[in-house]
């Protein structure tokens, strides 16, 4: 039996998103990565005696926008807890954050037809961060540490799936639907790269005919979709290949090397115990009010899921390109705005032209599509040109080139360098007739060969015409002009 039908997957994820406040969850700090080391901090956030915290109210609103957002129950109070540990990232020596009484319970999110159990999400504050210099970055190889503490006191929700995730492939798209969500519904940039998004996955494997679960093992480290995919795979792999063998799984929090492609445990995993968690002192009950929740729901801008929907109806697009739109921040804002602008060209030219040609030039260059020069009615004005045959697909990709690096019209480009599509049949049919006279051993092999030879040759005779065009002859009107004289 094979290792996919003996043993059956258990995934439960948790995602630490950091929100978009302007200030820290206790403090008046700035919010704001990227700052020189240990430049927003103060008593508070660094847990200096004599200093008290006061809640940050939006967070409470960020954290009601997701609970409208994936359907949470909002009880009638959370409370703050003290989490116990010791480590250098965190001043205080415990984590301000929600235990028992969480702020969000029980919500669902629909992934590609399924759906997903929220078990819990909370409000917590962010540790600081360290960094391990020498060796290899670990701290078990490192000559010294040094620690930033402006991200000690960031506002955290944490959002606790249930262990219903049953793949790989499913966690990323739970992460990716997840992350859409925040972005909509502007809570957090969701910037894995930055560490504004972290997912821990914890894991287990079962046998196929079992309603118990296994033995769980957390999952650190993994700061992209490709790594939380690659991480799950090799550590389902690996579980796999130690209970067929007879060991035993321990419960530990291991580390994903992206390097060596592999998990190396870390530690024994802790229980709520060890944290010796105790109500918070300083923090009072939270208790959103009614009036508070129905501002949220009447603020709630339209989500991921309903948006793709809607521009597959309106657009006659297809569902991956309406994620690309959607997920890639400000690319549907951007599609739609230019789609409002067409003069007569197709919305299925404008989605192609952002979803290639644009997205691969953001990510070419790193820039936003606030800082590029062209905007969504130089955009829908380039697909109006390709609509009306003025330019071909690929003559379209030359435009596009020179209109986003220095903001010229699409038109004035076409003007300037003389690219306007060929579609006159006679100038065109002059081109075919030369190219077919100049390779009349082509043309005979053509007509002597089989279906695959026809279609090398005829290829051949395709391009050669194309060329003579300088690239402007209408593709279209090439290959029926083309076959007409290859009868």
């Amino acid at each position: 039996m094979s290792t996919k039908t003996q043993w059956m997957p258990v995934i439960g994820l948790e995602v630490h998103c950091e929100l978009a406040t302007n200030t820290k969850l206790f403090c008046s700090c700035a919010n704001a990565f990227g700052a020189p080391p240990n430049t927003n901090i103060c008593p508070v956030c660094l847990g200096l005696p004599g200093s008290l915290p006061v809640l940050n109210a939006r967070a409470v609103e960020f954290s009601l926008r997701l609970a409208e957002a994936l359907n949470f129950t909002v009880p009638d109070k959370s409370v703050f807890a003290r989490k116990n540990y010791f480590y250098p990232d965190m001043p205080k020596d415990y984590q301000v954050t929600q235990f028992e009484l969480p702020i969000l319970q029980a919500g669902v999110i629909d992934v590609d037809g399924v759906t997903i159990g929220i078990e819990r999400a909370h409000l917590e504050e962010d540790t600081g961060k360290s960094s391990h210099m020498g060796g290899g970055g670990r701290i078990h190889d490192a000559e010294y540490s040094l620690v930033d503490y402006n991200r000690a006191g960031v506002p955290l929700l944490e959002i606790v799936s249930r262990p219903d995730i049953r793949s790989a492939e499913q966690a990323r798209g739970y992460v990716s639907e997840l992350r859409a969500v925040l972005l909509a519904i502007g809570v957090s940039d969701v910037k894995m790269e930055e560490g504004s998004m972290r997912v821990d996955a914890n894991i287990s494997l079962r046998a196929s005919e079992a309603d118990e679960f296994g033995t769980k093992v957390e999952i650190k480290n993994m700061n992209s979709l490709r790594s939380l995919g690659r991480a799950i795979d090799h550590e389902i792999d690996r579980q796999a290949e130690a209970l067929e063998t007879g060991e035993t799984i321990i419960q530990e929090t291991r580390h994903w090397d992206e390097n060596e492609n592999r998990t190396s445990g870390m530690r024994s995993k802790e229980g709520s115990s060890d944290y010796r968690y105790f109500p918070e002192p300083d923090l009072v009950p939270v208790a959103p009010t009614a009036e508070q929740r129905a501002a949220v729901r009447d603020s709630l801008p339209e989500l991921p899921a309903r948006r793709r929907e809607r521009l597959i109806e309106a657009w006659g697009i297809t569902l991956p390109d309406a994620r690309i739109l959607v997920d890639v921040p400000g690319l549907a804002d951007y599609a739609e705005a230019a789609v409002a602008a067409l003069a007569g060209g197709a919305a299925r030219d404008v989605v192609n032209l952002c979803t290639g040609d644009l997205l691969a030039y953001l990510n070419e260059t790193g820039r936003t599509l606030a800082a590029i020069a062209l905007d969504p009615a130089g955009l829908a004005d380039l697909a109006d040109l390709i609509g009306d045959g003025t330019l071909s697909r690929s003559l379209a990709q030359e435009v596009f080139a020179a209109c986003v690096a220095d903001g010229s019209s699409p038109r004035a480009v076409v003007a300037e360098k003389g690219l306007a599509q060929v579609s006159d049949t006679g100038e065109l049919g002059t081109i075919l007739d030369a190219v077919i006279a100049a390779n009349a051993d082509a043309v005979a092999q053509y007509h002597a060969g089989d279906d695959k030879e026809r279609k090398k040759k005829r290829g051949f005779l395709m391009g050669e015409a194309m060329k003579a065009s300088k690239g402007q002859g209408n593709p279209q009107l090439l290959n029926q002009l083309l076959d007409e004289r290859l009868v």
